[in-house]
């Protein structure tokens, strides 16, 4: 009698909760889409002659055969999944998307939803989303007020040993005060290069003052969004909370 393969965890343990979810109904609240859970579930001990792995049922259905099920234990990596459901949300129009993400949006952020921004955020995240929640999750700093907005700790931690932080703050204020509100023109690392500083080094203290975390959505896109007066609003804010 042939045996079919068990799916483990990573660590080639039972699968189970400790190694993140394991239902259906999880998958669905974090923002998996049912298409890339399939697609995942399917190649676990199974894999199409050609080595193909983004598939849509049709051809999961026809190419599958029981003689390339494999006799070992699959194990379920997330970071695999992750990755599959990227691609999948990256196949949606921006209209697909919205169909697919504005229930879970509604529920997230409630009265608090602006349609327009949102629609905006899923544009410019769609290229690096992995799930749904993921990508709403880097949307939240969209939805809240200036009084509300805050900086998450480890973040925190990222500005305050930014190397000439107050320095760089100071540029970016004084470069959003009188740039044309364009992303291109946005566009911090020419003020950067003028001041010497790797962008790279400083730019997470940037992400973080605007976004709340040290990364995100696309951030000149983001200060875009958020409109001249918010961003500077947030900038100064950071700058003054240095100087406590």
């Amino acid at each position: 009698m042939r045996t079919w393969p068990l799916i483990l965890g990573p660590d080639r343990s039972k699968l189970s909760k400790r190694h993140g979810a394991v239902a259906l109904e999880e998958f669905r609240a974090a923002g998996y889409l049912p298409e890339a859970v399939c697609n995942y579930l399917a190649l676990l001990g199974w894999a199409p002659e050609d080595g193909s792995e983004v598939m849509d049922l049709d051809r999961i259905v026809g190419d599958f055969a029981l003689d390339r099920v494999t006799h070992a234990a699959a194990a379920f990596d997330h970071a695999k999944l992750d990755w599959m459901n990227g691609e999948w949300i990256r196949r949606l129009t921006l209209a697909e998307l919205e169909a697919r993400a504005l229930p879970l949006a509604r529920e997230r952020f409630g009265s608090r939803l602006d349609l327009e921004l949102f629609r905006a955020g899923l544009r410019i995240g769609q290229e690096r989303a992995v799930t749904l929640g993921a990508l709403l999750e880097q949307m939240d700093f969209l939805f809240v007020t200036e009084a509300d907005f805050t900086v998450a700790p480890e973040s925190w931690e990222r500005v305050v040993a930014t190397e000439r932080i107050a320095e760089v703050l100071d540029a970016v204020l004084q470069h959003l005060e009188r740039c044309d509100w364009t992303v291109e023109a946005i566009d911090l690392r020419p003020v950067l290069t003028a001041m010497d500083c790797k962008a790279r080094k400083v730019l997470p203290a940037v992400y973080a003052a605007i976004e709340g975390r040290h990364a995100g959505l696309p951030l000149f896109d983001a200060v875009h969004l958020l409109g001249r007066e918010r961003a500077r609003a947030r900038l100064r804010a950071v700058r003054e909370r240095l100087d406590a």
